[in-house]
């Protein structure tokens, strides 16, 4: 039962960052679109702010293998 309980909070480490990343990149990416239509010059800001929200996956990701490992 322990590892299915670490099983699961290592699930939910990377599932639920992941969801929230996936709405703001949506409303990111629909904002930088309209803005590198009116702005090109701002490609590159819209590119880097488009990535941040990945830090959360990856910290997600991060915690889950340190669970994982602590754990197993």
């Amino acid at each position: 039962m322990e590892k299915a309980m670490i099983a699961l909070a290592a699930a939910l480490a990377v599932g639920l960052p992941a969801l929230a990343t996936a709405i703001a990149q949506a409303k990111i990416g629909s904002a930088a679109a309209s803005t590198i239509a009116e702005k090109p010059e701002t490609a590159g800001t819209m590119i880097i702010l488009e990535a941040i929200p990945e830090t959360m996956v990856i910290l997600g990701f991060v915690v889950a293998i340190m669970l994982i490992l602590q754990f197993a």
